[in-house]
Formats: C-alpha cells, sequence, structure tokens
C-alpha cells in the first residue's frame, strides 16, 4: 500500500511539473524581446497589475485561443512567461497548434532578472 501512495505522489508531482520547463535562458529571451519579439504575459488580469516585464502584453492563457487576433503574424517570435511556467508551457503548446512558428517558453517571470 505504501508503494502504491509513493507511485501515485510521483505521478502527481510529474504532472504538476510539466509544461514548467522553460525551452530559453533569461539571456536568449532578453535578445529576442530586443530585437523585436513579442513579450506575452499569460497570467491573470490581476498578477499583471501588480507586476510585469517592461513592454509584455497580458493575454490570459485562459483567453488566449479567443485573443489570438491580438497577436502578431505567425511568423513572428514570442517569448510567453507567467508565474511558475506551467501556464506558459501551455500557452506555448496552444500557439504551436495553431501555426505560430517561433514561440519560446521562458517560464517563470522571476527568470527575466
Amino acid at each position: 500500500m505504501k508503494s502504491m501512495i509513493w507511485i501515485l505522489a510521483l505521478i502527481l508531482m510529474a504532472y504538476l511539473l510539466m509544461g514548467c520547463k522553460s525551452d530559453i535562458t533569461p539571456k536568449e529571451a532578453k535578445k529576442l524581446v530586443k530585437e523585436g519579439a513579442f513579450l506575452l504575459d499569460v497570467r491573470t488580469r490581476g498578477e499583471f497589475k501588480n507586476g510585469h516585464i517592461t513592454k509584455a502584453v497580458n493575454i490570459p492563457v485562459s483567453e488566449l485561443m479567443s485573443r489570438l487576433k491580438e497577436l502578431p503574424d505567425k511568423k513572428k517570435t514570442i517569448v510567453v512567461y507567467c508565474r511558475s511556467g506551467r501556464r506558459s508551457g501551455r500557452a506555448q503548446k496552444m500557439l504551436k497548434a495553431k501555426g505560430y512558428a517561433s514561440v519560446h517558453n521562458l517560464g517563470a517571470m522571476s527568470n527575466w532578472k
């Protein structure tokens, strides 16, 4: 029974960590944004209001599919972030599925520092 609980705990941990891994370093992200990449914050409006990266555009991940018209051309590079990396990972997958060619997940906003 104890081994089953440990296995379930490990599965839950793996699930919670899915989508949390960034695929770009902060240095690379800053370079891309400086070169014109679109910086997308997928946190809630309240989180964004309490602080965000300069020049970021806020579209909560829950609204992303209904607000695609607010994003740049599908060929333009997008750098996406959130609080922990989970929502930005989901957003990255959603955008890639919609044909956005160059979407990078910075992960947590704190990575920007």
